[in-house]
């Protein structure tokens, strides 16, 4: 992972959600997350840069095992002293996931893939762990919202200036690098990211717009399709003879029958012209 978040970096972080503006941007992040990524109980999750934990918030308590990882010390604090238990966390980097294949059924990487060092191997891993669905939430790089963040990311002391955008296009390429053509499915949410309330919001909140391809935040969600290359097998029996060219040759079923016969005393053929 490119950029590590520091104490400070996590303080500001905690204000930024504090305020009830971002909160409800955050939660329509969410909302459209849960609607993708939707494991159920007894299946297992990775949270991918999970940072303070709350990408992760929403599958609490649902007999989901859930697993955190996130290479700042800082922020795995927080999550930690937030969710406890309830979730197992490990500090590590996306490129380099300390887990076995396919050890996960799903992997999520909520706004990590801006931060990453190298967002193809941060996706190739997430595809490695899980093996039922990927998905990857990112700050639309087509979006008015994400053209305002790198410009005010010139003037002003911001995270974003360690950031690096992507497009909806852009993801599903590197996704089908790693996987060939699997199916992939995208929405878009943060419509209007300056609402908060008002008919613009019920309008976002509704899901009306999720497949407008310009909306701030980005869900892609990829599902690996196995692929087992078949090889021929020569198969390998004894014959005792071969039949003459027009001969007809008894099938199993017929075979079946007379050895039915000899085990009972005589054959088919013979048990029937007793009776």
């Amino acid at each position: 992972m490119g950029y590590i978040f520091d104490t400070e970096d996590a303080r500001r972080y905690e204000e930024w959600m504090a305020d009830e503006k971002n909160r409800a941007a955050l939660d329509l992040e969410m909302r459209l997350m849960t609607s993708m990524l939707r494991p159920v109980c007894g299946e297992s999750l990775l949270d991918i840069g999970c940072g303070t934990g709350e990408s992760i918030k929403p599958y609490l308590g649902k007999g989901i095992n859930l697993t955190g990882i996130d290479p700042s010390g800082a922020m795995l604090a927080i999550a930690k002293e937030k969710l406890g238990h309830r979730v197992d966390f490990h500090r590590g980097f996306a490129e380099d996931l300390p887990f076995s294949d396919n050890a996960f059924n799903h992997a999520s990487l909520f706004l990590t893939l801006e931060f990453s060092k190298n967002p193809y191997e941060a996706i190739a891993e997430a595809c490695r762990v899980a093996k039922d669905s990927v998905f990857i939430g990112i700050l639309n790089r087509h979006s008015a919202y994400t053209t305002q963040l790198r410009v005010r990311a010139f003037f002003t002391t911001s995270i974003y200036s360690q950031a690096r955008f992507f497009s909806i296009g852009e993801v599903k390429e590197m996704i089908f690098r790693r996987l060939g053509p699997v199916p992939v499915i995208w929405k878009t949410a943060l419509q209007f990211p300056g609402s908060t309330r008002g008919p613009c919001y019920r309008l976002e909140a509704g899901g009306y717009l999720e497949k407008n391809p310009f909306g701030a935040f980005a869900g892609i969600k990829a599902i690996p399709v196995p692929r087992f290359q078949a090889m021929p097998l020569a198969l390998k029996t004894r014959v005792e003879s071969k039949a003459a060219a027009g001969n007809r040759v008894a099938s199993c079923r017929r075979y079946n029958g007379e050895a039915a016969g000899a085990q009972s005393g005589g054959s088919p053929e013979k048990r029937s012209s007793n009776r």
